[in-house]
């Protein structure tokens, strides 16, 4: 596994070996003591997945203090365009967001820290996101930003959105509770 840094720090791109044969691919996302050497959370809350048809687009979600955690997410089936939202107070990244296209041949995870809100546009007829997170789900803090107040240039100006992503609050109205905490 190779831990590579991205523009926001603290927030890695995952990118696995891969091991192909005639029977197909075996790839391995998360080893925990490869993690914990790395200084990573073990990502043991919960893990879950998301299946979402050509044209969706879930986000931008995260999770309040004091039940905010970190995050890995990759795209085990179909294709996706992750993105990523800087929302830490005295970051030098901070509103600032990444994109990155993922699906075949583009297997790479994130490493998404606390205080970074995460959505993804479905670019294929079927894409599978897989989640494992460092705390578990907590209703009432669970949150978000919407999807198109933060400059990201989704490819379509009109996804299939739900309710709940419609209705959160535009990026310029959200006040972060999130705070950057510099490594060393």
């Amino acid at each position: 596994m190779d831990f590579v840094p991205t523009a926001i720090p603290g927030c890695l791109e995952i990118r696995p070996q891969e091991h192909q044969d005639e029977r197909g691919l075996f790839v391995k996302i998360f080893h925990e003591p490869t993690f914990r050497a790395q200084g990573l959370s073990a990502l043991c809350g919960e893990e879950f997945y998301s299946t979402s048809k050509r044209g969706t687009l879930r986000g931008l979600h995260f999770h309040l203090p004091p039940h905010d955690h970190a995050k890995l997410a990759y795209c085990a089936a179909g294709a996706v365009l992750q993105a990523v939202l800087d929302l830490r107070r005295g970051s030098p990244a901070f509103g600032r967001h990444l994109l990155f296209e993922r699906g075949p041949g583009r297997r790479a995870a994130l490493y998404i820290p606390s205080g970074l809100a995460h959505g993804f546009y479905a670019l294929s007829d079927d894409a599978l996101m897989v989640y494992r997170t460092s705390g578990p789900y907590a209703p009432g803090h669970d949150a978000g930003v919407r999807w198109d107040s933060a400059g990201i240039p989704w490819p379509d100006a009109s996804p299939i959105l739900s309710a709940r992503d419609r209705g959160f609050p535009a990026l310029e109205r959200f006040e972060s509770p999130f705070f950057f905490a510099a490594a060393g």
